[in-house]
């Protein structure tokens, strides 16, 4: 017997326009949060199945110190599409974060965080502020690969890839074209980081040439900052390194209102997940009092990107007109403004009972760019001449006069080497040192060919044999190029 809805269609029909997406509930208030925004989806006709899987403190503290299964990642993979609920990490015990963890193993280099003020229905000092952050995802310093080097220092490597600033910044100038934006602003620090920020912009200046129709512009990072949060209507699009981007984006959520009503796009080339930017706020659980806003915004980016943004835009208004009617949580609730205070459930049932609604304030939402957005898989650039013109080791050494240390390693250098400098934590301490600076136990000592010519990496391990056999504590070391004929490498501060 086969069985029909009211449209004529079998339910095996009916399921081929089904998606079936992961989803995890998470901790704290995250089963609480994800119910109510399940349930606002269910109820404006999403076409959603769902498979659930378990991740989180749970996991973590039964002994997975990823805080995720084999089987739940096979899940998430098979499905592509994950709506996740804040989670928990254990503090201690070396627990890596899942969210991190998620957005590398599965590619997903792009992080969209749309910042847009509900002025006068939210409280803002910006109320005409309207802001997507778009945020590198998979490298900079959350690479998280550190070491102790030293008694006094430790060290995070910085990794920053051509291919990663090709992704995201074309992204970004994609996603303003798709969504009709005028301006991608870039965010870096390169007057201090050449190297790293420095690709980071040079690279932004390469595609920005590709969309001569949207304006683009380039600023430092704590000057840009500053605009931000003073005067952020003066952006559109900004785009920048994951860790300027993972602090810029909560700054730009709290100041339209709060950081409680932003949701997340995290987006790769197979696979996307999508979440509240907020934490699972264990204090709160339980207690039928969050907002389930910032999942729910998450939950809007998902339903766009798997095409089923007439049920967005629905929900999307149906969310303003709620917030429009003054029907808040607790934690926007404003006398004066707000015209009832709302738990966790009422809040969904509120938004479900506007569904069909568009607010009469706040501008209505219409998705209906047709425009695909064209992201190219990365091509490898063909490779540079590459000169080894020297190397830096950096040596664990207790004694405070850099002349000393400079006596001692000298006596390592191999054949047609010399030592040319000494730093301490970037800083020139050898030659022409200044007294008054402070150093640590730290020293990066840079040797150089005595006749400029290129060196073999054989003179390198000499150099190390022979600080072995003289008692030379090298901790690191760093060979320093030229490519196509431009030195590759920072010089000390003060050389």
């Amino acid at each position: 017997m086969q069985i029909y809805d009211k449209n004529n269609s079998t339910l095996s029909e009916i399921h081929k326009t089904m998606k079936t997406i992961t989803v995890a509930k998470g901790d704290g208030i995250g089963p609480e949060i994800m119910d109510a925004t399940l349930k606002i989806l269910f109820a404006a006709g999403a076409k959603l199945k769902f498979e659930e899987i378990e991740v989180g403190e749970k996991v973590y503290l039964a002994g997975n110190s990823s805080g995720i299964s084999q089987e739940s990642w096979d899940i998430i993979r098979k499905n592509k599409v994950f709506l996740k609920a804040p989670i928990t990490t254990p503090q201690g015990g070396g627990y890596k974060s899942l969210n991190v963890t998620t957005r590398k193993f599965l590619g997903l280099y792009s992080n969209v965080r749309p910042c847009k003020s509900l002025h006068p229905f939210v409280e803002t000092k910006h109320p005409i502020m309207d802001v997507v952050i778009v945020r590198e995802n998979e490298e900079d310093l959350y690479a998280g690969i550190e070491h102790q080097q030293t008694d006094e220092v430790v060290q995070c490597l910085k990794l920053i890839s051509r291919p990663g600033c090709e992704k995201i910044i074309r992204y970004a100038f994609e996603y303003a074209k798709q969504q009709n934006r005028k301006k991608v602003t870039c965010f870096t620090k390169d007057n201090i980081m050449k190297q790293t920020d420095g690709l980071f912009h040079k690279v932004f200046d390469e595609i920005a040439t590709e969309y001569p129709e949207i304006e683009n512009e380039h600023w430092i990072i704590d000057i840009g900052a500053a605009k931000l949060a003073d005067t952020p209507e003066a952006f559109d699009v900004i785009v920048m390194p994951n860790l300027y981007g993972d602090v810029l984006s909560d700054v730009a959520a709290q100041i339209t209102g709060s950081v409680g009503l932003a949701g997340s796009a995290n987006i790769g080339e197979e696979c996307a997940m999508f979440e509240a930017i907020h934490g699972s706020a264990p204090r709160r659980a339980g207690q039928n009092v969050a907002n389930p806003s910032g999942l729910l915004q998450g939950a809007i980016m998902m339903l766009n990107h798997i095409g089923q943004s007439t049920v967005a835009e629905k929900i999307q208004n149906a969310w303003l007109t709620t917030l429009e009617e003054g029907t808040h949580t607790y934690d926007i609730y404003k006398e004066g403004v707000s015209k009832i205070k709302v738990g966790t459930n009422e809040f969904a049932d509120t938004v479900i009972s506007n569904l069909g609604k568009t607010p009469q304030h706040l501008a209505p939402v219409k998705y209906d760019s047709t425009y695909q957005m064209v992201l190219p898989k990365y091509k490898r650039k063909n490779a540079a001449k590459k000169e080894l013109e020297g190397i830096d080791l950096f040596v664990h050494w207790t004694g405070e006069n850099p002349n000393e240390l400079a006596e001692k390693v000298s006596k390592i250098a191999a054949k047609n080497l010399k030592l040319s400098m000494i730093t301490n934590r970037g800083i020139k301490v050898w030659p022409e040192g200044f007294k008054e600076t402070f150093c640590t136990d730290h020293w990066r000592c840079r040797f150089k060919p005595i006749n400029g010519d290129e060196i073999e990496k054989e003179q390198i391990i000499e150099s190390l044999k022979n600080a072995l056999n003289l008692g030379v504590d090298v901790v690191k070391t760093e060979n320093l190029y030229r490519f196509d004929g431009v030195a590759a490498y920072s010089l000390g501060q003060g050389q």
